[in-house]
């Protein structure tokens, strides 16, 4: 196994475990109490933040300029989204469309909605960005064979 794919298949395994880890606590929140809910928002507040803060610091500290502008996008990306979670998109609901709890529960759906279709999206681009690396690889491997 060449070490792009090895690194492909640790990363393909983290993927794994996070999407299990995200699907077991959708199911048993919707099957739970709103106590154990809370207590599921809190854990991923802090493990989001936790991961945030890594951005933020490759950001500001890594030497290689292709992470530290990788991590900006990112960082940039997920601080959009934020603003937007945090109540901007609230306000695209009209208040005679029904309460103000409704229109917070619908803004939120439609968030969760967009943040699973663009986490599908950025799969998509990583598959193209490994299969890429991939290929570039093997380019290289023929051309130092045929030197």
């Amino acid at each position: 196994m060449k070490l792009n794919q090895e690194l492909f298949a640790i990363k393909l395994y983290e993927m794994e475990q996070q999407y299990a880890k995200i699907q077991s606590r959708i199911q048993i929140c919707g099957q739970e109490d709103q106590q154990k809910v809370r207590m599921e928002l809190q854990k991923a507040v802090d493990e989001y933040r936790e991961h945030a803060e890594i951005l933020r610091k490759n950001v500001e500290e890594s030497r290689s300029r292709a992470v530290t502008e990788l991590a900006r996008t990112q960082l940039e990306y997920s601080q959009a989204m934020e603003k937007l979670f945090d109540g901007s998109l609230e306000q695209y609901f009209q208040p005679e469309d029904g309460s103000r709890l409704e229109n917070q529960v619908e803004a939120t759906t439609l968030y969760a909605e967009y943040a699973m279709d663009y986490a599908m999206q950025t799969m998509r681009h990583a598959l193209i960005a490994a299969l890429t690396a991939m290929d570039l690889q093997l380019t290289a491997e023929e051309q130092k064979g045929d030197a």
